[in-house]
Parts: C-alpha cells; structure tokens; sequence
C-alpha cells in the first residue's frame, strides 16, 4: 500500500509540474486576456496539459484507492490534482494557488450563461434559444407564445430576411418581454461566407441535375467560362475554386453527395462524383457546399456581415459568428463590435469547420479578451465536415474545453427536428435532447411545432438534468432503488425475486400502474 501511495505521489506531482510549467511558458499569452477572464485561461492551459497524458490507468488506480480519478475535474484542474495530492500527504510543493476550486468555477460558469442568455425561470435547466421565421416578424402573438413557453433568446438567422423584418422582430420581442415579464435577449447569426450551389450547362431537368457515381463535372465559379456541353455546378464564393487541389474531397447538400477533385485551373476545377445519394441522385440549386479538407483563404467575416454590424449594435444583445476558423477573424469581428472603449457586443463563436476544431483552445483565448463570450456547437455543418461518425465524440470534446475555460455553449442543430416538423419525435432524438442538458443553452431551428418541441423540451432536460452537471453525474434519490428496497422481503430465504410484492399492492390489492408523464425515475 504505501508503494502504490509513493507511486500516485510522484503521477500526480509530475502533472502538476507540467501545469505549472506550461502557465509560465505561455504567460505572453495570458497577459493579453481580459482581467475577468484571467483565471479561467489558466485553468484552460491546466487542463490542456492534463489532457496532453494518457491516465486512464492512473485513473484506475486512483479510483482503486478511493480517490477522485480526476475525471470531472474540467473546470479546476490543477484545484483537483492538488486536492488528491493533499489526501495522499503530499501538499503542493509550489507557492501559488490553484486559479479556481470547484464553486467558483461553476459560479463563473453561471454568471457568464445569465449575462449571455439572460435570467431563466427553472435555474435547472438550460436556456432556450428559438430561431425566428418570417412570419414571426408580423405575429406579435407567436412571438408572445414563445416568450410565454420558456424562450429565452430569439435567434434571427441574418442569412434570410432583412433589416427591415429583423426590426420587427425584435420589436415583437422586446413587447412581448414586457408584457410577460420574463427576459429573452435577442441574438443576430451572421450569415457569414454562402457557398451554394448554382446549376449550369447540360443534365438539368426541370431545375435539378442528375447524377451518378463516378461521373465527372466541373465545379466552377459563377464568373468563369465554362463549355456548356460539359456538366457544370458553380459556386457562388469566389475564391474557393482557386484553393482547391487534387485528391481534396468536395461536399454538397449536407454531404449527400461527395466528390473528389482530379485536376484544377484558375477559377474552375475537375472533380468525379465518389458517393450519391440513394435512387434518387439529384443536386438542386442553392445547396451547400463544404470543402473538408482545402485550406480555404477566403476570409470568413464577409462584406454583408460587414454591413449588419450597426443594425446589431442598435438593437442586438449578442452576436453569432459564422464559420469562424482562425484566431484572426475573432479579432477582427471584436473591434467590430467594441461600440467604444468599455463596451462590446458579446460574440459567439460558431463551432462547424475542421479548422474551428484544430483551433479551438486558440479560438478561445483570442475570445477571451473579452469579458464575455460564448460558444455554439452548430452540429449541422460541424458533422459534414469532420464526418458524421465524429460528431459525437468531437462535440463532447468541445463542452469538455469550454467547461475548462468556463464558456458558455450552445448546443445547436436538429435539436427534436422531427416532432418540430411533423408534430411526433423520434426515439433517437429524445437521447439527442437529453444530451444537451450538459449544454448551458439549446437551440431549436424554426417549425411549426414549436410550443409542443419547448415544452417536450423542457420535460427532457428536467429529468436528464437531474442526474447530472455538466459531465459530472450527481445521485439524487432514484425511483427504481427506492421502489424495490421498500419491497416486502421474501418470507423464505433463496425465494425468487419474482416473489416480491409491494407494500402497497400487498395491502390492497391495486394493481400495477404504468410511469405516468411527471412520474420522476
């Protein structure tokens, strides 16, 4: 025992050398990050460096010992390993602190969610963010039923309408929010840069374009020459076609369909259709379209996204940024939105490119010269281009380092889609949903389901709520257990479990009940 205990000493005394060691090494950085957000880019690059070893056997030993195996430990890193390294008799060898223990993270966590997203009526739950139609820029009474169900945040997606509905909306927000009482900020999606397609040359039949596997097209910009004998799909961004090269996979329509570029030219490129869709091979015009695995150098802050940014500063409480990718664009859009020197609009940084993924820890400390700022997992596009398969992992990933830099996130994309758009839920998309309570806000994309979705939604996050926080399980009284130790024992020893009966059903008899719709488990 006391070689395993000299054994856990010096694991966990080395991790906590390489945290102390990677702070002081990345210190430059550090002093250019917001007084108020100081402590938590420390913890960032503590929990980094933790995250640089494999402890899974540590972790064993450590729960074989009846210690904490350091796996909820995001949001206070160094506090944690401390912590088991003073249960062991090893005190801390260094004289500064920790940056934060386990309350003051979570209290940094929930007062940068509440000047985010607002004050919520069940502090159990997360915020709810509802993405605005058209129509509701003239339903005041749409828009005062949501405010009603539990909106907290209304999203107006840039990409459509404009300002003079955009003003509406938030007006019809804005009355709605007295009226009731209860506050919902509004939050402005920059459209960022569109690249759709545009159908051209020959295959096109009434408005569509069929395709096979194997066939080759060019992709094109709008702009470029183009023989109209060959079968040609252009794109509406200029400059994407000129980063492309050969062997780079090409997406459209939500990845239904991939392609592989053969050979490039200036402004149009050659590419073989590797993956169709089903029997139905069509590509339509005005689908999107992703380029996974080219570096693209157009720049992701556009000139309409430009032009939006006085409307928000007038009438907007956050701003979400499209298609992020580098460190360099988060600048940018901050001095953008400094309205002077003590103020800014606070940013969310959309997560839903490879390069967003890559560069997330760098993506955050750049956020983070700001007081506040937020995150949202845009689950749409993110699994076009890391690959439906990754989606789960990857975005558990990004609430595991927002956790470690108390940044609030937002979990986005086909959240209940089916019950919004058909008025009943998949089995599948309930699990979904309940993964979103580790979130600290839910979107829901527009439908006209949407009362029904915010209350299904609300009941599903209740019940997940409660059994955990964050990624940190938490053991409220279980129904099952209690339900079967409050069981008459069998009367003879090695009788069956069949054998038990209730207290209550053996007294009178009633019979067995179905869970009821707010029967807690």
């Amino acid at each position: 025992m006391k070689d395993q205990i000299l054994d856990l000493r010096h694991a966990l005394g080395l991790l906590e050398s390489s945290m102390h060691a990677a702070e002081r090494q990345w210190k430059p950085v550090l002093d250019n990050v917001h007084p108020k957000q100081f402590k938590s880019a420390v913890n960032l690059l503590h929990y980094l460096t933790l995250r640089c070893e494999d402890l899974r056997d540590l972790q064993d030993d450590l729960h074989n010992a009846g210690l904490s195996s350091l796996a909820s430990s995001e949001s206070h890193a160094l506090s944690q390993v401390q912590a088991v390294l003073q249960r062991l008799g090893a005190p801390s060898k260094y004289d500064n602190n920790a940056p934060c223990d386990y309350p003051q993270a979570c209290r940094l966590l929930q007062k940068r969610a509440s000047v985010l997203f607002g004050t919520k009526v069940n502090p159990h739950i997360p915020h709810l963010m509802v993405t605005f139609d058209s129509h509701l820029a003239d339903d005041y009474a749409g828009v005062k039923a949501l405010v009603q169900a539990g909106m907290n945040v209304a999203r107006i997606n840039c990409a459509h309408d404009g300002p003079d509905q955009w003003k509406r909306m938030v007006d019809n927000v804005r009355k709605a929010s007295r009226a009731t009482g209860h506050h919902c900020k509004v939050y402005m999606d920059l459209a960022g840069p569109k690249i759709r397609t545009v159908l051209l040359g020959k295959g096109r039949k009434k408005g569509r374009m069929n395709v096979a596997k194997n066939e080759e097209f060019w992709l094109v910009e709008t702009t470029a020459d183009f023989d109209k004998k060959d079968k040609v799909i252009g794109c509406t961004l200029p400059g994407v076609v000129h980063d492309l090269q050969p062997g780079d996979r090409v997406l459209f329509d939500d990845g239904l369909f991939e392609a592989i570029v053969q050979e490039k030219e200036e402004k149009k490129a050659r590419l073989r259709f590797s993956r169709t869709s089903g029997t139905k091979s069509r590509i339509k015009p005005e689908k999107g379209i992703n380029f996974p695995d080219t570096m693209i150098s157009v720049r992701c802050l556009t000139e309409f996204d430009r032009s939006v940014i006085p409307f928000a500063h007038s009438y907007a409480d956050l701003v979400g940024f499209s298609f992020v990718r580098q460190p360099e664009d988060v600048a940018e859009l901050q001095r953008l939105l400094r309205k002077d020197d003590e103020h800014a609009l606070p940013l969310v940084l959309k997560i839903e490119t490879y390069d967003a993924v890559q560069n997330l820890p760098a993506l955050l400390l750049q956020g983070m010269q700001e007081p506040f700022f937020g995150v949202m997992i845009a689950r749409g596009d993110l699994a076009v281009e890391i690959g439906f398969e990754r989606l789960s992992e990857i975005q558990e990933e990004i609430l595991w380092i927002c956790e470690a830099a108390h940044v609030p996130v937002i979990w986005a994309t086909q959240v209940l889609e089916s019950l919004n758009k058909s008025g009943i839920a998949t089995r599948s998309e309930v699990t979904d949903a309940a993964r979103a309570a580790h979130a600290e806000c839910v979107m829901l994309n527009k439908g006209k389901h949407l009362l029904d979705v915010l209350a299904s939604l609300r009941d599903i996050l209740r019940r997940s709520g409660g059994h955990h926080l964050k990624k940190r399980y938490v053991f409220r009284p279980l129904a099952i257990a209690e339900t079967f130790l409050q069981q008459q024992m069998p009367a003879k020893p090695g009788a069956s479990a069949g054998s038990l009966k209730s207290k209550s059903a053996s007294s009178n008899g009633s019979r067995r009940r179905s869970p009821q719709k707010n029967d807690t488990p």
